[in-house]
């Protein structure tokens, strides 16, 4: 919600700031012929013009805002918005403009005739996860005979010429390429297909017309490629030895296995209908409840989102130019992408906490206490670590209040 005050400085008021603001910058900036923090007035107005009307404005800004958050108790969730609608030698006028949280207006929260969706596995899928795992566990084997075929692991010299000048990125020694992985331009590994060990190839391809470089985007060039070796996937069998490489507790023959296999993916598909029983949920109690979210909300929110999904990146050693770049995007269009699940959040948020507001929900710092214990034990941490990463006791305070509220939601389902 946008809440706009004026304020006009008094012509005492504003004389006041300006000599403050004179005679804070006379002490920083040095004039030829004087001692630092000497300089007459009018003299240090020649010389830095404008200087003491910006820092005046910028003491009687601060001032005011301060006031405001105290006195007229406005609590901004962005940083406001500060226009400066006139200034003269006798006077000052600015606009603050506050985004504060939205007014919610609940709709219907409760029995919502919404269903769990019920999970079932089958053998195929079974069957699936075992193949997976196996492949996993599988051992490469040089191929002694033949040619790259699809599915094998080429291990190639290649180097990339444009208008033939080799190009930046553009080379690699023994690198293990998986033939049928996509993870190069199109044609390259289809290229590859058929080589034999020691054999050179010339591959003329185009890079796509969206590749995140500008100097190979849609260009044609050549990628002077060697095949070093050959290398197959040998997948293993469900014998005794696989059992005792696997090392399960438990697990000793197929059918074993098989259990395993199944409780994981039963565990896996009941996380995901949970999560998809809360979400429609919150989907329609959202839809019943009524808020205006200001756009430069949204604006913050999506750039959070932006933010923490490059941390994410970078821990996985892909910085934010880098990204950019094999995306064939800009920061600007993927935060316009996030702004759709940026709103969802936001709704989310405000409708959790207004249901916590009307149904009193309280939640104790023992409570949270007695979380952090279980998780430090659980994962093998002290328990200052456990509430540092998840954001302080004030935070799991609140975190199991939303659980409780949503304990809320789901209880008049059944």
């Amino acid at each position: 919600m946008k809440k706009v005050i004026n304020y006009k400085a008094q012509k005492e008021e504003w004389e006041k700031a300006k000599e403050k603001a004179f005679k804070k910058l006379n002490t920083k900036h040095k004039i030829d012929g004087f001692r630092l923090g000497k300089a007459p007035r009018a003299i240090f107005e020649r010389n830095f013009p404008g200087q003491i009307v910006m820092e005046a404005a910028d003491i009687l800004v601060d001032q005011e805002y301060r006031r405001i958050i105290m006195e007229d108790k406005i609590l901004p969730i962005l940083e406001p918005k500060i226009d400066i609608v006139k200034v003269t030698d006798d006077e000052l006028e600015i606009n603050f403009t506050f985004i504060t949280e939205p007014e919610v207006t609940l709709g219907e929260y409760k029995n919502l005739n919404v269903k769990k969706e019920a999970v079932k596995v089958t053998k195929e899928e079974v069957q699936a996860k075992i193949d997976t795992l196996l492949k996993e566990y599988a051992e490469l084997v040089v191929k002694e005979t033949g040619k790259v075929e699809k599915g094998d692991i080429a291990v190639i010299d290649f180097e990339g010429f444009k208008e033939g000048v080799a190009f930046d990125g553009g080379k690699g020694e023994n690198y293990s390429l998986e033939i049928g992985s996509n993870s190069f331009i199109p044609g390259f590994e289809d290229g590859i297909i058929g080589m034999e060990k020691g054999e050179e190839k010339d591959l003329t391809l185009t890079f796509p017309e969206d590749y995140g470089s500008e100097d190979l985007a849609g260009k044609e060039v050549v990628f002077k490629v060697k095949v070093n070796e050959i290398k197959i996937k040998k997948v293993p069998t469900l014998d005794k030895d696989f059992f005792e490489d696997l090392g399960m507790k438990n697990i000793t023959n197929k059918e074993e296995l098989e259990k395993e296999m199944k409780e994981e993916i039963k565990e896996e598909k009941q996380r995901k209908a949970d999560q998809k029983y809360v979400d429609d949920l919150l989907e329609i109690a959202t839809s019943n409840m009524k808020v205006e979210i200001d756009d430069e909300i949204v604006e913050a929110e999506a750039e959070a989102m932006y933010k923490d999904f490059m941390d994410r990146m970078s821990m996985q050693g892909i910085n934010e130019e880098l990204y950019l770049q094999y995306a064939a995007t800009t920061k600007e269009d993927i935060i316009s992408h996030m702004k759709e699940e940026a709103l969802k959040r936001l709704k989310n948020s405000y409708l959790l906490s207004a249901i916590i507001k009307e149904e009193k929900i309280e939640a104790t710092e023992e409570e949270a206490l007695k979380e952090v214990t279980e998780m430090a034990q659980k994962y093998n941490m002290t328990e200052e670590d456990v509430k540092n990463s998840l954001g302080g006791i004030d935070a799991m305070i609140y975190d199991i209040k939303v659980r409780k509220a949503l304990d809320l939601m789901k209880k008049e389902e059944k």
